[in-house]
């Protein structure tokens, strides 16, 4: 294979985007497309091959457009095995670019599946080839990096077998979390863009009562509604498990006595999912596909694109598996039943949660309600000299904080065990090692004109101004979420470890970390994967507005800089 640089590659892609006119695709046109199957098949072995390809979708009485992979949405499992090599060959029938990421493998830079970042992508009627070996087990999952396409159906999950079986189990299903809309992903953009609160059907109002006078002044100085939970809510959004919504009814079986591992995905654009089987106790066992020590709770907040692995003993009868979006304002449903035709009926929704000044990094967090209040934003003459002063930022947290120990808006005050990321505890033992230097990169956004950005610049395939490790460097990175909104935060190519207070040789590993309003999250980042890796915000909408860098691990041969 050439040698890929930054440059060149940017050029190919330019070059894509000035090729001759393509042909109107099907769901634009109004020609008939074939109808996706709700679910997914499995496909293994050393040759996999997957086509994309346009389709319609229907679930809950919504039907629209999807881009389905192998005539499904989600897509097939792709089920590997440890050591080997695979070669997936993925043919693109749409009319437009497309590529697919494999979300969370350690893979060549060039087979990451990043348009103009690691490869040109996917141009329509041809058919590219990623091969590599397989480095690890885990959950995991691949969807595309092309636009807006993730959010019409391009997605779907990824297993991969350790060399030796986990005796602790009998049973393993997968559990794919995802959203489905009839609307046109560019459409919600624009919208969001025009206004973004459109989304939020659950507002607090001037009539509300029950928040203090001087609360209500601050959030609106601050030109925020403490409801501002999430961009989409279940008012356009049908939640899916598996790509089945809640009225579909879907089960899976087992016997009574059955120990059953659930591989649990957020494979979705722009939700937040709380996660429980009410009456049965779930074990985390994994996190991001990586093993953690043992911890048995009873529900637990995933972010998008992460993943966690769970067994559970559920007794004979039927249970629901219960996905609430974090605002609350729909779930994702299944039934897990050891009597054939059964189904458990869901709990009702909880109540919409509310932000608080702490949530936002205006209240020391130790003070929960009671604490004095900073009614001035930190002097943005604090922040780094690197962070962009503009447009694009339109707030900076004045008390940002460690919250580590947070389990999730809505989570921190219910009678039950919510998992925490304090709690996680890697089960393997990590390298000895210290760190070379510390790196601080902020969160920065203006939520009224939907702008997001990275140290205050949004990105731009055509600024080469990455940020940059040195190879086997190893970095202390310190998130600090300067906007009012989580952010589920990603790196290609590598796993960090959390800075979550457990040892440093049992720090966690994972590729996406939660970074809550207002507050900091920190990673110890060894930079062993040479390449051009990208680092963004996992929320689709904030990804293409801006939220992103690409993050350069050299060296590289001699010339190819």
């Amino acid at each position: 294979m050439p040698a890929i640089t930054r440059r060149n590659l940017i050029a190919s892609t330019a070059a894509f985007a000035t090729a001759s006119a393509l042909p109107m695709p099907a769901w634009a046109s109004g020609r008939s497309m074939a109808q996706a199957g709700r679910g997914f098949g499995e496909l293994s072995g050393d040759d996999i091959r997957l086509t994309i390809a346009d389709h319609s979708f229907a679930t809950g009485g919504r039907s629209g457009h999807a881009f389905a992979v192998n005539g499904t949405v989600p897509g097939p499992l792709i089920r590997l095995r440890e050591g080997q090599d695979v070669r997936l060959h993925v043919t693109n029938s749409l009319a437009e670019d497309s590529s697919i990421h494999w979300h969370g493998l350690l893979l060549p830079f060039q087979f990451d599946g990043v348009p103009g970042v690691s490869f040109p992508g996917i141009r329509p009627g041809e058919t590219f080839t990623y091969e590599f070996p397989v480095r690890q087990a885990g959950t995991y999952w691949w969807h595309s990096h092309s636009g807006l396409q993730e959010q019409a159906g391009h997605y779907g999950p990824i297993v991969i077998d350790a060399d030796d079986p986990d005796p602790r189990y009998d049973r393993d299903y997968v559990l794919l979390l995802s959203e489905f809309t009839p609307m046109h992903p560019h459409a919600i953009m624009r919208k969001l863009k025009v206004g973004e609160h459109y989304f939020n059907r659950q507002m607090q109002t001037a009539s509300d009562g029950d928040m203090p006078g001087e609360m209500r002044r601050m959030w609106g100085a601050m030109r925020m509604n403490p409801r501002d939970i999430s961009d989409v809510s279940g008012a356009t959004y049908a939640f899916l498990v598996n790509g089945h919504g809640p009225d579909d009814q879907l089960a899976f079986p087992f016997t009574p006595g059955d120990r059953i591992r659930l591989r649990i995905i957020n494979g979705s654009a722009m939700t937040f999912f709380n996660v429980r089987i009410p009456g049965v106790p779930m074990t985390v066992i994994a996190a991001d596909g990586q093993d953690v020590d043992e911890v048995e709770v009873d529900e637990f907040q995933i972010g998008v694109a992460e993943t966690y692995d769970v067994i559970i003993a559920p007794p004979g009868g039927s249970h629901a598996f219960v996905a609430e979006a974090m605002d609350r304002s729909g779930m994702g449903v299944a039934s897990l039943t050891s009597h054939a035709g059964h189904r458990a009926d869901p709990p009702p929704l909880r109540e919409t949660p509310t932000l608080t000044m702490v949530d936002m990094g205006m209240m020391d967090h130790g003070a929960h309600g009671g604490g004095a209040i900073d009614h001035s934003m930190r002097d943005v003459s604090m922040l780094p000299s690197d962070v962009k002063i503009g447009p694009g930022l339109d707030m900076v947290a004045a008390m940002p904080a460690d919250r580590m120990d947070y389990p999730g808006l809505g989570l921190d005050d219910v009678p039950h065990r919510v998992l925490r990321y304090t709690d996680l505890r890697s089960k393997r033992t990590n390298p000895d090692r210290e760190v070379d230097r510390k790196l601080e990169i902020h969160l920065t956004g203006n939520m009224e004109r939907y702008m997001w950005s990275l140290d205050g610049k949004k990105f731009s395939a055509v600024t080469d101004d990455p940020i940059r490790f040195g190879y086997d460097e190893r970095v202390r990175v310190k998130l600090v979420n300067d906007t009012m909104m989580a952010h589920p935060i990603h790196l290609h190519g590598h796993f960090f470890e959390l800075v979550n207070g457990a040892d440093h040789m049992h720090q966690p590993l994972k590729h996406t970390v939660i970074v809550q309003p207002g507050s900091t999250a920190t990673f110890d980042l060894t930079a062993n994967e040479p390449g051009d890796w990208a680092f963004h915000c996992h929320l689709l909408y904030h990804m293409h507005a801006g939220m992103m860098q690409v993050v350069t691990v050299r060296p590289f041969p001699e010339g190819d800089a």
